[in-house]
């Protein structure tokens, strides 16, 4: 065989001191090789999934070293078939190999120079691949015992691509390494054996473009124990996870504290639900609201893929959204909202994304920003898959399958009505009122419109002498983010970090400074009065806005403008951060516990100082429901993308393809 295509470039890497003079003082681990197979990156990991029992059959040996000899005598590409079929031959290998390469993007036809026979089903099969050297430059066919001559293997293994060690016979899988040019991710990880992971590299300086190492999809299959299987899950650095720091968007943190013994259970739920790890994305420092170029200091913002690509990601979690609008090869990514770190970058990256009720999923071993509203939430790019997580993760709410009658279109948010006045076409307006349209007719019914801050005026309760809303919550957000944070984050990391330095402070990145020091200036009673106040404005939207109901959960849908396809270019200099003071739409969620779902409607034109040229940017719109009706939510957001009217999103600089509005 003539090493052309599949050829093999291979680097092994050791942990440890290789010199003779302490070779019995010191031991190494190996810690896996990277390779190039087909002009394709690889990372094989050191632990073996199977063995191929060679026995003393010289024939096997000499085949075996024959062929890894073209393979710089290291290991050997292979590709696992199982079939159930008495008779295997150029048909049902040619229908394995489209159905592979349809399906994964881990295999390719470089992983054919040996295929294993693995048969599944019953009786005395035989195969015949003669045709395999010269189709698919196949040097090698194994097969497992049941035909003449075959090899068993130590396990069976599922479907797929893998690397033969061709003097042991161990069997290892191949991770496909994905760069990270959008510089989402702080470090990928692979698993370490042991229900943990370790990183598969770290650079903090936060300027080197990360590998992400994922698994083949021929691997796993979804059962209704593990749904999930398979799917590729991202995690923001404020979760814990076994074997991996937690950084919290900061180098000091990062290096302080230790690895994490136990990972957070919400995001355990995900992987008991057979989703794999295949890394952690960045965060804005602490998960405070941080710009580009002016507030990321300790790490580099990552990359908005969409319209120029210069454009601010949002944050906090910015990692998670940025990755899983860019990177095709990634299904969801999880992040957490406070005051809007999951929606702002969902509005901002054009993707699905969620703050969920408060409490729907638990966020022990999860970096505190305000126990009080903090929310877990997931990234998507298609409704139904989305839906498919939600009902996973968030398990212990009722799913509803009726939704409501009532649309509440607040008109103070949307900058007036659309049935007194027609929108322009071609503005985020004219999208917004297109998608309410179709809205209507798949609930068969008409929008409610209505003026929030009147409504407030109008209904508000006795017990608040607060004379508008901005005046009830203007620094309720900002009072509970920054008397909880500084308890249990800062205070202890700044005194512990300073205890083992020698009186050194960490450095912080300046907008979460900004925030503690305003927090430092709050009495003591401040944090029972914002509690006051929050549960206050609560109860009155339970009560007089969205109200619960027993058949469709929530008595009505609020809708509102997430993103326009405005503009915010990362390299327009802003000013110094500031505390988050004021109320918006956007708290309504934070403050009343409600889910607050964001869907992308379009994209509209505009002219890119950057490129010079037109690009475009995404058009959302919120979804607000009563407390602890996020599955309803989910369900009706997957019949409506079946109806056609929400549509999956695609990743890079479009949200819809050319041909979309």
């Amino acid at each position: 065989m003539k090493p052309t295509s599949a050829a093999l470039a291979i680097t092994g890497f050791l942990v440890g001191i290789l010199s003779p003079g302490y070779a019995r003082q010191t031991s190494f681990q190996l810690t896996g090789k990277t390779l190039v197979l087909g002009n394709v990156s690889y990372f094989v990991p050191p632990t073996p999934v199977s063995q191929l029992k060679l026995g003393g059959d010289p024939k096997m040996r000499s085949l075996l070293t024959t062929v890894a000899n073209d393979f710089s005598g290291d290991i050997i590409p292979m590709t696992v078939i199982p079939t159930s079929s008495n008779s295997f031959g150029q048909p049902q290998l040619e229908s394995a190999v489209n159905s592979f390469k349809t399906a994964d993007d881990v295999f390719s036809e470089s992983f054919l120079t040996s295929v294993y026979i693995q048969f599944t089903g019953k009786g005395r099969p035989s195969a015949s691949l003669p045709f395999a050297a010269k189709v698919f430059d196949t040097a090698l066919v194994l097969k497992s015992p049941q035909y003449s001559g075959g090899a068993a293997l130590t396990s069976s293994l599922p479907a797929g691509p893998y690397f033969l060690d061709p003097s042991s016979g161990k069997i290892f899988e191949a991770l496909r390494l994905y760069d990270d040019p959008q510089q989402s991710f702080i470090y990928g990880v692979i698993p370490d054996g042991q229900g943990g992971f370790k990183q598969l590299n770290a650079h903090l300086d936060g300027a080197a473009t990360e590998s992400v190492a994922v698994p083949s999809r021929l691997y796993f299959t979804p059962t209704p124990q593990k749904p999930l299987a398979g799917l590729r899950l991202a995690v923001k650095d404020i979760y814990d996870v076994k074997g991996l720091h937690t950084g919290c968007g900061n180098r000091a943190f990062y290096t302080f504290y230790p690895a994490k013994t136990k990972t957070a259970p919400a995001v355990q739920r995900l992987l008991d639900g057979g989703m794999v790890l295949v890394g952690k994305t960045k965060t804005s420092q602490f998960a405070n609201g941080e710009t580009a170029t002016q507030d990321w200091v300790d790490l580099h913002a990552p990359y908005n893929p969409r319209g120029d690509g210069y454009q601010d990601g949002s944050s906090s979690s910015t990692g998670s959204g940025t990755s899983i609008a860019a990177y095709p090869w990634l299904d969801h990514t999880i992040g957490s909202d406070t005051g809007g770190s999951m929606r702002g970058p969902s509005g901002a990256n054009g993707v699905f994304g969620n703050r969920p009720s408060h409490g729907a999923v638990p966020l022990d071993d999860v970096m505190p920003l305000s126990p009080e509203l903090d929310t877990g939430g997931v990234f998507a790019r298609d409704a139904k898959a989305w839906a498919k997580v939600g009902h996973w993760w968030y398990q212990d709410l009722k799913s509803f399958n009726r939704f409501p009658k009532k649309i509440l279109i607040p008109t103070d948010s949307f900058g007036g009505s659309f049935l007194n006045s027609t929108p322009a076409a071609g503005t985020a307006d004219a999208l917004f009122n297109e998608f309410i349209t179709k809205l209507e007719t798949f609930l068969g019914t008409k929008r409610t419109e209505i003026n929030f801050t009147n409504m407030w005026n109008s209904t508000k309760p006795a017990n608040s002498t607060a004379p508008s809303l901005r005046a009830l919550l203007n620094t309720t957000y900002a009072d509970l983010i920054t008397l909880d944070q500084i308890a249990l984050v800062a205070d202890p990391f700044i005194n512990g970090f300073k205890a083992v330095h020698g009186g050194r402070a960490p450095f912080i990145n300046p907008a979460p400074l900004a925030r503690w020091a305003y927090g430092r200036t709050l009495p003591s009673t401040q944090k029972d009065a914002a509690i006051r106040d929050k549960t206050i404005f609560m109860n009155w939207f339970a009560e007089n806005v969205v109200r619960p109901d027993k058949d469709t959960c929530s008595e009505s849908l609020f809708l509102y403008p997430q993103s326009a396809g405005g503009t915010n270019y990362r390299n327009r200099y802003g000013g110094p951060p500031s505390v988050p003071f004021g109320f918006s739409t956007g708290r309504i969620a934070v403050h009343a516990e409600t889910p607050d779902m964001v869907v992308p409607v379009g994209q509209i034109p505009y002219h890119s100082t950057i490129t010079n040229t037109t690009e475009f940017l995404p058009v959302t719109l919120s979804f607000i429901a009563a407390k602890n009706c996020d599955l309803m939510l989910f369900n009706l957001f997957a019949e409506l993308q079946d109806a056609g009217i929400i549509k999956p999103v695609l990743t890079g600089p479009r949200v819809f393809s050319a041909e979309t509005p």
